[in-house]
């Protein structure tokens, strides 16, 4: 396995002093991300360079992996009232969305940026938690769930602060909550799923001993979540690299019983399956493409369960779709594309096609564009059908024989509906 780039340095650094009750380690890599001036603006609003305010979170994990970093996030001891002073005094908009929680939103030309003051929990139920400020950088970093997420960076100097071996952690792609496992869960049930997608993303195939004994023990606690949080993180695990051992590892554990009932015993093998063919395409993971191998192959039975998660109608919608056809050939391609559009054809045949035929099935698509139908109600009118219910229905008729034909051209079509409106 590469070592993640900046963290090289961490056994030679690990003596280095304690510095605002935290050890810093390494520093964060030059990043374009961070030396946006309105990033700059925002630090320097609300005293950066006294220590007021850090990076944290996915920003920080991501930038020492050399990984895009998506969302920006501070941490500050300021209150959210002062922050939101100070960055609209700087002329910074600034939206309250999450007040009740300590956070605030910076909205600036390169995105926004969430700024929250460091909190305390003072009670837990699973699904929310009663917070309180601090100004105790450490017993904020302890709310979060795994040491890999703990991190915090000084926005001047760029030095990580690491209060929970997170950088070790990361070294060596170790997910670990941070203190016991089983309360951290306690906490906060959706820390289940969300440990199986951080090990989906950045764990490969290492698992942390007490991390899985807890989520298997407490795995009967999701029922107390939303569907839909729960559905969230579920897409966000199917869209990792490849999900398919921690999915597996999920199956053994149960989890699924509490997350949909009818998964396939055999959905591990039939993701990392799927997987290896997008990768052979060059084609990205999309999340319903992937939800599919987890589900029964009887529509009816998954659709109940893609009901069940609270998905979209266009969601449900398209899994019902891929799910019609099964081993399909090169032959069947176009009719499926022109009936459900190419991305699901492309879909059912990453899915469901046998592999000597995959490649054909493939090509099929290539460059495809869907025909249109080149007669209307009114040509049948025009050729003599009275008008009427029976020019829907015979519309219907000659486009599917347009259809089986392999869609031919205009006279063919016009041949057709001849024939369909006098057979004789």
């Amino acid at each position: 396995m590469a070592e993640p780039p900046y963290l090289g340095d961490y056994r030679r650094n690990i003596g280095q002093p304690v510095k605002a009750a935290g050890l810093a380690f390494v520093k964060l890599p030059g990043a374009p991300w961070h030396q946006r001036q309105s990033l700059k603006n925002i630090v320097a609003a609300l005293d950066g360079q006294d220590g007021m305010v850090r990076f944290v979170g996915g920003a920080v994990r991501d930038s020492l992996l050399g990984l895009p970093v998506q969302d920006i996030d501070l941490a500050t001891i300021l209150k959210p009232d002062d922050v939101m002073a100070r960055l609209s005094k700087a002329g910074i908009k600034v939206i309250p969305t999450g007040i009740g929680h300590g956070t605030v939103t910076a909205i600036t030309r390169d995105g926004p940026v969430e700024i929250t003051t460091l909190r305390r929990d003072v009670s837990t139920d699973g699904r929310r938690a009663t917070v309180a400020y601090s100004d105790d950088w450490k017993e904020d970093a302890a709310r979060r769930d795994f040491t890999i997420n703990a991190l915090s960076a000084d926005p001047e100097t760029l030095e990580i602060y690491d209060y929970f071996g997170g950088l070790e952690d990361l070294e060596n792609r170790h997910i670990r909550f941070i203190g016991s496992a089983r309360q951290r869960i306690a906490e906060d049930h959706l820390r289940i799923m969300r440990y199986f997608r951080f090990l989906a993303r950045f764990a490969e195939t290492r698992v942390d001993d007490e991390a899985y004994a807890a989520c298997t023990q407490a795995a009967e606690s999701l029922h107390s979540l939303s569907r839909e949080r729960i559905a969230d993180e579920l897409m966000k695990l199917l869209v990792t690299a490849n999900p398919a051992f921690a999915v597996g590892k999920m199956l053994d554990a149960g989890i699924f019983d509490h997350v949909f009932a009818g998964a396939e015993s055999e959905a591990a093998a039939q993701l990392d399956r799927l997987v290896n063919r997008e990768q052979a395409y060059s084609i990205p993971p999309v999340a319903i493409r992937r939800l599919i191998t987890l589900l029964p192959k009887d529509v009816d039975k998954a659709g109940k369960i893609v009901t069940g998660l609270k998905s979209s109608k266009k969601m449900r919608r398209g899994v019902m779709d891929r799910l019609t056809a099964q081993e399909p050939a090169a032959a069947d391609m176009p009719v499926l594309a022109y009936h459900y559009g190419a991305e699901a054809a492309q879909d059912i045949a990453l899915l469901f096609a046998a592999d000597d035929d995959l490649a054909a099935c493939m090509e099929a698509l290539d460059g495809w564009q869907k025909p249109v139908f080149p007669i209307t109600g009114g040509d049948l009118i025009a050729m003599g059908l009275e008008p009427g219910p029976i020019v829907t229905k015979t519309l219907a008729k000659v486009e599917q024989a347009w259809i089986d034909e392999g869609f031919p051209d205009e006279e063919r079509v016009t041949q057709l509906a001849r024939e369909s409106i006098s057979p004789d």
